[in-house]
């Protein structure tokens, strides 16, 4: 990343994010901006899913899902249509020419601290698949648990300390990352791999009739119509990747390519949200829990599969903690920006680059272990940055035109969008604080 310098554009991401060493803007193909686009949709995001459908029932569910994508294809279009016209190359500049310092600051304390709860999802699902969870009477066991028994050296607390020292902080001292294009379509496949199996074990569970019938509506003798509202955080949370539009058109061959790469990626992406939220909520029914990984640990009673059961959560694992590297590194250099604007680079400084590295995974490590559910932190991210940075900050945006390009059209859009972001974010953060 960039130091800052004199020109009128925000430097924030003036670069496309974690390029290649000696890499040349505009060398990037329709595909590898499909595959880049959709794996920061899908993510963990999957993961809590199938506990939207237990909450909504499967048409609203549906519903929800076509909703939100509609409104951020339309937000993406909004920032691609204003960045032609600013000439802007980040999602910084484009907010500081519209707002000034203040919009591209917004955007960057936004950034950082989405980042940071993606950190912090990610140990909490490896603390999952690892040492089990609890939530109330319902005790799921992890990995550890089920080979060598429950032992205080197996605890959530020990072995995510664990995989933080020996495993996370040798990959994030790293300071030259590689290109993402290779493991983006290495998540995707994974994504893809664990709809499928997780499908399949869906469908053997219904041929032989273990499944629970799925709720189509909900059901409002467990659930108020305030705590629909909650689910709505975590489908924005998934479709918030509006932060890598602009360093991922910055690679294409051609730019005009990402609006069709936007919309694929959204298809494919509505079609892996809905098969999973179908598919796991039916294999699980109302068992299933907020990080989906933690059911696969009592669905089989043959050895067959558990060792299927313990593959799928191991190998999602496995795929989060080598991400975790780069989720980091963009952090890492958003704070660095943040704090110290007149330094050096960072990686020319060890001891900022060290100090910052192991206060972040301080931070990281400390609240995955005192909040272990990823719900909460879907609810936060879904409730306040990201519904920024995916629809308020391209809504204002056009609403403050400063280049006179909008429509009444869309300016009655960005109106509505900026009303359902804030009444149904202000509905979920409220009943989650009322319970």
């Amino acid at each position: 990343m960039e130091r800052k310098n004199n020109s009128s554009q925000d430097p924030i991401l003036d670069i496309p994010l974690l390029q290649e060493p000696n890499h040349e803007p505009g060398g990037a193909t329709m595909s590898s901006a499909v595959f880049n686009v959709s794996t920061t949709m899908v993510g963990a995001g999957i993961m809590s899913v199938p506990a939207t459908m237990k909450t909504l029932g499967i048409v609203p569910g549906l519903i929800s899902i076509l909703i939100v994508a509609f409104l951020a294809e339309v937000t993406v279009d909004f920032l691609l249509r204003f960045t032609r016209s600013a000439k802007c190359t980040t999602y910084g500049g484009l907010m500081a020419d519209s707002f000034g310092p203040f919009g591209s600051v917004a955007v960057q304390i936004c950034v950082m601290i989405t980042n940071l709860g993606c950190l912090i999802i990610y140990l909490i699902i490896l603390g999952d698949v690892l040492c089990g969870n609890r939530s109330g009477e319902s005790i799921h066991t992890g990995i550890l648990q089920e080979l060598f028994g429950i032992h205080w050296w197996n605890s959530r607390a020990v072995v995510i300390l664990l995989v933080v020292l020996f495993v996370m902080l040798p990959l994030v001292l790293l300071r030259q990352v590689d290109s993402l294009r290779h493991s983006s379509a290495v998540s995707i496949g994974l994504a893809v791999v664990f709809v499928v199996i997780s499908s399949a074990m869906a469908i053997h569970a219904l041929w032989t009739g273990k499944t629970q019938k799925p709720r189509l509506v909900p059901d409002f003798t467990k659930v108020s119509v305030l705590d629909l509202f909650t689910t709505i955080p975590i489908f924005v949370t998934g479709f918030g990747f509006h932060m890598v539009v602009h360093p991922i058109k910055a690679e294409l061959q051609k730019s005009s390519d990402m609006s069709l790469a936007v919309r694929i990626s959204l298809l494919i992406c509505i079609a892996i949200y809905f098969t999973i939220g179908f598919f796991g909520y039916l294999l699980f029914g109302d068992t299933i829990m907020p990080d989906m990984l933690v059911n696969f640990d009592k669905n089989s009673d043959s050895s067959t599969g558990l060792v299927i059961n313990d593959i799928v959560r191991l190998s999602y694992a496995i795929h989060l903690a080598l991400v975790f590297p780069l989720m980091n590194y963009s952090l890492r250099a958003n704070v660095d920006e943040f704090l110290f604007p007149k330094k050096p680079a960072l990686a020319l400084d060890t001891t900022r680059f060290v100090s910052l590295t192991c206060g972040l995974l301080t931070i990281t490590y400390t609240v995955a272990v005192a909040l272990p559910n990823i719900w909460y932190f879907f609810q936060f991210m879904g409730s306040t940055t990201i519904v920024c940075l995916a629809f308020i900050f391209p809504a204002a945006i056009v609403l403050r035109d400063v280049h006179g390009i909008s429509t009444k059209k869309d300016k009655i859009i960005a109106i509505l969008v900026i009303i359902l972001a804030v009444m149904t974010s202000a509905v979920a953060i409220y009943t989650n604080l009322l319970s």
